[in-house]
């Protein structure tokens, strides 16, 4: 592998969001973004970052996931049949979702990962390798290059990020039931844009939705690049998002970032 990416940072975590939250992950952070949404907690990665070959990112992921070779082989065969004892269906159902997917997840994250076009080979690579790799992308850019063995977590922007007008929609029609679809919600003006799409798209029909309340951002991360909240919004806390999926019955999963309330929320390669 010739081809290089700028990356940002690779390390190993625990996966802070999405359905996959709290299994380990390797993070592969790449370097630029085409957005300036207004609550964006990774502005440092706008512009830093350092060349890396593909065979030198594709070492260090497997560097960082080799220890997990060793605990997981095996781990999730099938169990040899033993007389006329039968498993219960709940231990059936969990062999088999346990076994659907490898530990450590790999993700590509930004910045915006499909800015870059080697990211693509980058990520077939790895699901060749037989990684589970995720893609967090804002939604902007086609994603119809993407392996269709990647899962696709993808956002649609609300209007208090500052970039409602750039969302892709013709990528709806190309999610799968392995895809997931995130709305970060900071305002209420945010929340009845979301629920309007839920219900004009029918997207909970295509795949798992995701809402997640806006973190505040510390000072030295609010970069001045950033593009501003518009007037007239009304801030929206976490509690009043929950009540709201709540009592609107929305099929909707409301997330935290995990890792924000592990580590500092502004600590980076967590």
């Amino acid at each position: 592998m010739s081809e290089t990416l700028t990356i940002n940072e690779i390390y190993l975590s625990l996966q802070g969001e999405s359905t996959f939250a709290g299994l380990p992950c390797v993070f592969i952070r790449l370097t630029a973004c085409n957005l300036r949404c207004s609550y964006c907690d990774t502005a440092y990665a706008f512009t830093q970052g350092r060349k890396m070959s593909l065979a030198e990112i594709t070492a260090r992921v497997q560097e960082l996931a080799a220890p997990f070779q060793q605990t997981v082989r095996g781990a999730h065969a099938p169990p040899r049949a033993a007389g006329r004892a039968s498993r219960p269906a709940s231990r059936i159902a969990a062999d088999l979702q346990a076994s659907a997917f490898r530990l450590p997840l790999v993700e590509l994250t930004g910045g915006e990962p499909l800015l870059q076009k080697n990211s693509l080979p980058l990520m077939k690579s790895l699901c060749d390798a037989g990684y589970t790799v995720l893609l967090e992308t804002s939604g902007a850019l086609d994603i119809a290059p993407v392996d269709p063995r990647v899962r696709r977590i993808m956002d649609l922007k609300c209007p208090g990020s500052g970039e409602v007008a750039r969302n892709r929609w013709q990528n709806l029609a190309l999610l799968k039931g392995a895809d997931e679809i995130k709305f970060v919600i900071g305002t209420a003006q945010d929340y009845d844009w979301a629920r309007e799409q839920l219900a004009t798209h029918q997207l909970a029909k295509i795949c798992p939705v995701l809402f997640s309340p806006v973190s505040p951002l510390q000072p030295h991360q609010q970069d001045k690049s950033l593009k501003k909240i518009p007037a007239g919004q009304t801030v929206l806390t976490r509690l009043q998002l929950a009540e709201k999926i709540i009592a609107d019955a929305l099929p909707v999963r409301f997330q935290l970032q995990l890792h924000k309330f592990l580590w500092p929320p502004d600590q980076r390669g967590v």
